[in-house]
C-alpha cells in the first residue's frame, strides 16, 4: 500500500484512491461539492484544492490519485486563499436568495416563509414553534409590530404584500387559546443566574431564551406590571392587556422571577452584580441610576457591541433602549433575544460571538419576467383584510393569505454545501459578479421536487445518480462550453428525469437547486 504524509500524519492508502479519498479514510476535512468517491468527474468545483510540500503546487485532491511519497498540505493560507476563489467563482454564476427579504428585514430575523408554508398547510402548532425560535411574543407583536418585512415583500411587485404580522398574531393566538398550548422544551438546569434589569421588550426576550437554555433569570423593573414600553400600546387600546399578561405568564412558566416596582439604584446594581453570574441591562434610557453603575455611557445610552452586547463590564450585557432608544419595540426585542446567545456563551465559557448569522446568498430585486416564475408557487388574489381588525383573520383566510407568500427563500438553507463553505472561507460574492445574471427559474413539474436551474453549479451529481439507477430519461449535461446546463433531456418534464431516484437526487444536491417542495 502506498504511504504518504498528509498535514504531517502518515496515511496508508490502498492502490488507486485519491488524495481526498486518503484524507477521509484518516478523518481529516477536505471541502468538496462535487466529489463523488470512485466516480469519474464532469467537472471540478476546485473546492478541494491542497498543496504538495515538496513542490509548493496546488492541485484538485478529487482527481489526483495517492502516490507514494507524497507530502500533503490540506491547510495554509495560500489553499485558503484558492478555495475562497473557486467558492466566489461558483457564487459568480449562482442566482439565488438563501433567506427571503422579509427574513433579513425582519429585526427578530423570523424565519417568515417557513412560517407561511406551514400556515398554508394548516400546521399552526409547527407554525408557532417556528415563530417562537425568534419572537418570544408572536400574539403581542402580531398586533404592534410595524412590520418593516412587509415592506421588503416580492409580493409587492404582484398587488400587495403578504399579511405577515396578521399571520404571525394568529399563531400566537391559537397557542393562548389552544386547550393544550404548546410549550418548548427547556433544557436541565445549568446552576448559572441572570439578573436583567428591565421587563420590557428586550428583557422578556432574553429572559424567554435563557430561560429555555437552563438558566434563572430574576427580572427587576420599575413598572407595577411587566412589559415596559409595551404598555404604550396597552393605553392606546391596540394590545389587549390580557394578551400580554398571558404572554408574560408562559415566560414566567418556564421559571423566571419578576420582581416589579424596583428602582435599580447603584447599590442594588452592585449587589446583583455580587448574586448573578451575569447582568443584563434592558431598561429603557430615563431609568434612574445608569450613570452610577460604573459603566461606560454614551450620548444615546450604555455602551455595548453592536454584535454581542458586552459593556465595558465582563458580567454586564445591555441591549434595547438602555443601548439606543427605539420606535420600534420589535427592535428590543430582538436584540433581547440575540443577547442571550451572547450571555449563555459567556456562561459557558466560550467566545463570545453572539448570534450566529451564516452568509447569505442576495441578488436583489425580481425582474419583470422573473415574478411569474414566483408566481408559480403561490396563488392570485390581492391581500386579505380580517372582515373584524379586533378579531384578526379567521383560520380560512389564515390559510390563504399564508399561500400568497412567493417563498423567495431557498429550502436547504442549513444543507446547502455552498452556502456553510462559503460562510467558514469568507467568501465574497460580489467578487466575480457581472452587470448581466442568470435569470430565475422554477421548475414544478414533479410531485415533490422543484428544481431551479439558476442555482445550479453543474457538478453533476444528478447526472452521476440517475445513469446508476438507469432512470429512462434522468438528468444530462444540454448545451455546449459555457452554455452548458443541466435538465431532462428532449424537452421532458422533471417528473420524466426523476421517475424512481427523486428521494436520492434532492438529498446530495449540494445546493438547493433541486429541493423538496
Amino acid at each position: 500500500m502506498p504511504k504518504i504524509k498528509i498535514d504531517n500524519i502518515e496515511v496508508n492508502v490502498p492502490e488507486g484512491v485519491s488524495v481526498l479519498g486518503a484524507a477521509r479514510m484518516k478523518g481529516i476535512d477536505i471541502p468538496s461539492i462535487c466529489y463523488r468517491e470512485g466516480k469519474p468527474h464532469f467537472t471540478s468545483c476546485m473546492i478541494c484544492m491542497v498543496k504538495d510540500k515538496k513542490t509548493g503546487k496546488l492541485f484538485p485532491s478529487c482527481s489526483v490519485k495517492a502516490i507514494g511519497g507524497m507530502d500533503i498540505i490540506t491547510r495554509d493560507e495560500e489553499v485558503e486563499e484558492s478555495r475562497r476563489m473557486a467558492l466566489e467563482l461558483l457564487l459568480s454564476e449562482h442566482v439565488g436568495d438563501c433567506e427571503a427579504p422579509c427574513q433579513i428585514t425582519c429585526p427578530a430575523h423570523m424565519d417568515i416563509p417557513l412560517m407561511n408554508r406551514l400556515l398554508a398547510e394548516g400546521k399552526f402548532s409547527e407554525a408557532l414553534q417556528v415563530v417562537k425560535q425568534d419572537i418570544a411574543l408572536p400574539a403581542v407583536f402580531g398586533r404592534i409590530c410595524p412590520a418593516p418585512c412587509e415592506g421588503a415583500c416580492h409580493r409587492k411587485q404582484v398587488d400587495s404584500a403578504v399579511s405577515i404580522c396578521l399571520l404571525k398574531r394568529y399563531a400566537g393566538d391559537h397557542e393562548l387559546e389552544g386547550a393544550t398550548p404548546w410549550r418548548p422544551d427547556k433544557a436541565p438546569g445549568t446552576g448559572k443566574s441572570i439578573a436583567i434589569i428591565g421587563a420590557g421588550p428586550a428583557g422578556l426576550a432574553a429572559a424567554y431564551y435563557l430561560q429555555l437554555r437552563g438558566h434563572q433569570c430574576a427580572i427587576y423593573d420599575r413598572r407595577k406590571l411587566p412589559g415596559g414600553s409595551l404598555w404604550r400600546e396597552v393605553e392606546q387600546g391596540i394590545l389587549p392587556e390580557e394578551v400580554l399578561a398571558r404572554e408574560v405568564g408562559i415566560i414566567r412558566d418556564l421559571g423566571a422571577q419578576f420582581h416589579q416596582e424596583v428602582e435599580v439604584g447603584s447599590g442594588l446594581f452592585g449587589t446583583l452584580l455580587e448574586e448573578h453570574d451575569a447582568l443584563l441591562i434592558a431598561a429603557g434610557g430615563g431609568e434612574n441610576g445608569r450613570g452610577d453603575w460604573g459603566l461606560e455611557v454614551g450620548e444615546k445610552g450604555v455602551v455595548a457591541d453592536k454584535t454581542t452586547y458586552t459593556t465595558s463590564h465582563e458580567k454586564v450585557f445591555a441591549a434595547g433602549s438602555a443601548v439606543r432608544p427605539s420606535k420600534m419595540a420589535i427592535r428590543p426585542l430582538g436584540q433581547g433575544k440575540e443577547a442571550a446567545f451572547s450571555i449563555d456563551q459567556f456562561l459557558k465559557g466560550e467566545e463570545i460571538k453572539g448570534e450566529p448569522v451564516l452568509f447569505n446568498s442576495r441578488f436583489g430585486k425580481l425582474l419583470e419576467e422573473e415574478v411569474l416564475e414566483y408566481m408559480k408557487e403561490s396563488i392570485p388574489g390581492d391581500r386579505i383584510e380580517p372582515d373584524d381588525k379586533a378579531l384578526g383573520l379567521s383560520r380560512e383566510q389564515v390559510i390563504a393569505e399564508a399561500a400568497r407568500c412567493m417563498h423567495c427563500d431557498c429550502r436547504d438553507l442549513t444543507d446547502c454545501k455552498l452556502r456553510n463553505l462559503s460562510d467558514e472561507y469568507r467568501a465574497n460574492q460580489k467578487h466575480y459578479w457581472s452587470e448581466e445574471r442568470k435569470l430565475v427559474r422554477k421548475h414544478i413539474q414533479h410531485d415533490f421536487v422543484i428544481y431551479e436551474p439558476n442555482k445550479c453549479i453543474r457538478c453533476g451529481i444528478c447526472v452521476h445518480i440517475t445513469e446508476e439507477h438507469k432512470e429512462k430519461y434522468g438528468m444530462s449535461f444540454i448545451g455546449r462550453g459555457f452554455d452548458v446546463v443541466i435538465g431532462v433531456p428532449f424537452g421532458e418534464a422533471l417528473s420524466s428525469g426523476l421517475a424512481e431516484v427523486a428521494e436520492q437526487v434532492v438529498k446530495e444536491c449540494p445546493t438547493g437547486s433541486l429541493s423538496k417542495r
